[in-house]
């Protein structure tokens, strides 16, 4: 397939950060907005890219972007997501944090809080949160992941199962207009229906770009959860959805 330089610049760009945005390609390339919209919709066209408002992603329909261009995805609107989730979060409780770039955000806006119990599969939450001498951290066991220290496996689900906890913070790699939670990691997914299972209020958290997104694996359903958080939620059906389950929707971006 034959790609114009600016075209291969741009697939590039994007494998490397995970998204790509229209207002940064024209000033990179010194053209116009619609210059680049016009780029993004012929390689989206060639299933080269995958269009949002506003940009582009790398597609990611059966494997997940690299793990440090997830966390460049939408950091500034994860953040968010992570301080209105520590807001919900109050001392002395106890609560599950999974896998994720977004759960990791939450993780950092609970550093202020004292007294809680974090019990996780997540490496890098782990690390983060252990030197802070008001937060006691409980890492599960199991095969650890090198993409991106997430730890998984039967041995991580037995290991959740000891525990009934107040919160839940887990993350998604998509979300169906269905309102079905998906990821890409069987193993993964089976450690999240644990978290769900034995938790008493479960907070979803995922930003907007999860409902452009797909995946092959699903965790559960919408409606299995207490809270969920996003920056902003487009889709009428998933409010319908939210509202019927009695699920709380906060919108960080309003």
């Amino acid at each position: 397939m034959f790609l114009s330089p600016r075209h291969a610049e741009i697939i590039q760009m994007a494998k490397d950060s995970g998204r790509v945005l229209v207002d940064e390609l024209a000033a990179h390339f010194g053209v116009t907005p619609q210059t680049i919209r016009k780029d993004l919709n012929d390689l989206c066209d060639q299933r080269l890219l995958s269009r949002i408002h506003g940009g582009a992603l790398f597609p990611s329909g059966i494997e997940n972007v690299e793990y440090e261009a997830r966390r460049k995805i939408a950091a500034e609107e994860k953040d968010a997501i992570g301080r209105a989730a520590a807001r919900l979060i109050p001392d002395k409780a106890s609560l599950f944090i999974n896998i994720g770039t977004t759960t990791e955000a939450v993780s950092k806006a609970l550093l202020d809080h004292t007294g809680l119990m974090v019990i996780t599969n997540n490496i890098n939450v782990a690390n983060r949160m252990r030197v802070y001498p008001e937060i006691e951290v409980v890492i599960s066991g199991g095969v650890v992941r090198g993409s991106d220290g997430g730890i998984v496996g039967e041995a991580a689900v037995d290991f959740i199962k000891q525990f009934k906890v107040d919160y839940a913070v887990i993350g998604t790699s998509a979300i169906d207009e269905d309102g079905g939670l998906l990821d890409f990691d069987f193993r993964e997914v089976k450690v999240a229906q644990a978290i769900i299972a034995n938790a008493r209020h479960v907070i979803l958290v995922a930003d907007a770009t999860k409902f452009e997104r797909m995946a092959p694996v699903r965790i559960g359903h919408l409606s299995q959860v207490d809270t969920f958080i996003t920056d902003r939620c487009n889709s009428e059906e998933i409010r319908r959805i939210c509202r019927e389950a009695e699920v709380q929707l906060i919108e960080t971006g309003l």
